[in-house]
């Protein structure tokens, strides 16, 4: 076992066996998977006597019809990864529109975790409207210099904090896009828990764009697989690209049950886990400067969604070894298996803190508590 294994198995060890997590799912193992697997299908709400699927039959397309549903879309498509059917929804805009050209943000999924794969294998261009850690506006969208035939958007844009515009915002910017004849593709990976923050229902935002990707375990914990919602015709030209990408599987109905699940069970506890959230980086902020780490910074200072980013003044090593030491010492634990990491100056760290649905437990004088004893760690 290397020493970053060594490191690993010692975190995943001293969270496992902590009385109190504030942030993060809790850690699965196999027999954790295997035990919500026999969950499921109770909560998915299907006949479970009818066959299994065979290559996007049955169940597959009762769940495409429900994201379709859901969606406010005509149609929707089943993928096993949202790298997989982003690369397909914006292949085939890219054949629609006669443009190669992608307008999205440099910090995206497809051009931060992606390796890629827009242009290695898809053949597509990407541009970007800016490069502030922001959502783009409408006039920078207005004002690129370049055609494009596409604008992607991802809603909340992760790696900035969870960034969401407001709802003025988006229908400007999805505006300006129109202006320039473009399509409108939204990453929605994260799109269920977005209601809350635009304050209009799903249907409606999805209705801004012309395909809209979500995943289904991510926010909603499934086991995995996304789907692409749009016109019937897109979808039916994505299934085509989806066989051509090696994504048209024998069988599919465990990933599909745990998505049903998760739609029936998380999707309808998403705004209560947004609403905690504020109060979560609330306390989290008043705690560390109470433990003596006054600099503290949350990102965004109240949370767009029920995720944000924590940013501290010290070296991402010693924040690590504080909250490990605090779990194991404690058996409380702030920041769960996430990890501190410094992308940017060193010895400024950045963590990202997700208040799903351990943090409910959590009031915010236990935040503040904690946090405080966190700051302990690092400063004493």
């Amino acid at each position: 076992m290397t020493t970053d294994e060594e490191a690993r198995a010692r975190r995943r060890a001293a969270v496992a066996a902590c009385e109190r997590v504030l942030s993060g799912k809790p850690e699965s193992t196999l027999a954790d998977f295997l035990a919500r697997a026999g969950r499921d299908p109770q909560d998915a709400g299907v006949d479970l006597s009818q066959p299994v699927d065979t290559y996007g039959d049955g169940v597959v397309e009762e769940l495409e019809r429900r994201v379709a549903e859901l969606l406010g879309m005509p149609s929707a498509v089943f993928f096993p990864t949202g790298t997989m059917a982003q690369q397909v929804a914006l292949r085939v805009w890219a054949g629609r529109t006669g443009s190669d050209v992608v307008a999205l943000h440099p910090l995206a999924h497809p051009e931060v975790h992606e390796r890629a794969a827009l242009s290695v294998v898809s053949g597509l261009r990407t541009v970007h409207p800016t490069r502030a850690p922001r959502q783009p506006t409408a006039d920078e969208v207005r004002e690129l210099p370049e055609p494009f035939g596409t604008l992607m958007l991802e809603l909340p844009l992760r790696d900035a904090g969870y960034l969401l515009p407001t709802w003025e915002q988006l229908s400007d910017v999805v505006a300006a896009a129109r202006e320039r004849d473009a399509v409108v593709h939204f990453d929605g990976a994260r799109l269920w828990e977005c209601v809350p923050h635009f304050g209009r229902p799903l249907q409606e935002i999805a209705g801004l764009a012309d395909s809209v990707y979500v995943s289904f375990y991510k926010s909603l914990g499934g086991i995995s697989g996304a789907a692409l919602a749009g016109p019937e015709d897109f979808t039916a030209e994505a299934k085509v690209w989806r066989h051509r990408y090696g994504g048209q599987i024998a069988h599919q109905f465990p990933s599909v049950l745990s998505a049903m699940a998760g739609l029936a069970r998380e999707l309808p506890r998403l705004p209560s886990y947004v609403e905690h959230a504020k109060a979560v980086a609330a306390a989290l902020a008043e705690g560390l400067a109470e433990g003596g780490v006054v600099q503290a910074r949350v990102n965004p200072a109240e949370p767009h969604t029920h995720e944000f980013q924590l940013w501290l003044p010290y070296p991402a090593a010693a924040l690590n070894e504080a909250a490990l030491r605090q779990a194991e010492e404690t058996g409380v634990s702030v920041f769960g298996l996430s990890r501190f990491t410094e992308p940017g100056p060193p010895g400024i760290s950045m963590t990202e803190v997700s208040a799903g649905a351990r943090a409910l437990a959590w009031s915010a004088a236990d935040v503040r508590t904690a946090a405080a004893a966190f700051a302990a760690y690092v400063t004493g």
